[in-house]
């Protein structure tokens, strides 16, 4: 699916500056933050200014199209894959990496949803050392 059409499913109006930011991410799975996102841009996108970038993953949150990651209380960082998964971030190099999940439904969930809860969203974060930096060590 093209951005355009991604993001007219989401009911988000697509611009240039809307259709580049989703691209970056759908195709960057660093889950970059506001500045390396606007770093990454503003030399293709002169008139683009970071509360533009800011406000543009604003909507895209509050639409569904993208997740706002808070793994690291420093910076808020976005993914742009909205399907069930958990991430893993090092402790020494700061790298965030998706995680697979082996099933979206946990008994903790179920016992939510049968006291009549709607769960909308959840949040797995791993923090540790991932095997570059402790390979890095070895040596």
């Amino acid at each position: 699916m093209k951005v355009y059409e991604y993001l007219l499913s989401y009911q988000i109006k697509p611009s240039v500056q809307r259709i580049a930011i989703m691209d970056y991410l759908l195709k960057h799975h660093t889950h970059p933050s506001i500045d390396e996102i606007y770093m990454a841009l503003c030399q293709d996108i002169p008139t683009l200014s970071k509360t533009t970038v800011y406000n543009t993953l604003k909507l895209f949150v509050e639409h569904g199209a993208a997740r706002m990651l808070t793994i690291d209380e420093r910076n808020a960082c976005f993914d742009g894959d909205t399907s069930a998964h958990a991430h893993f971030q090092c402790k020494v190099c700061g790298k965030i990496t998706d995680v697979p999940l082996v099933s979206e439904e946990t008994e903790e969930t179920r016992r939510l949803k049968q006291k009549g809860y709607r769960i909308e969203e959840i949040h797995y974060y791993y923090k540790g050392v991932c095997p570059d930096c402790l390979h890095a060590n070895d040596n």
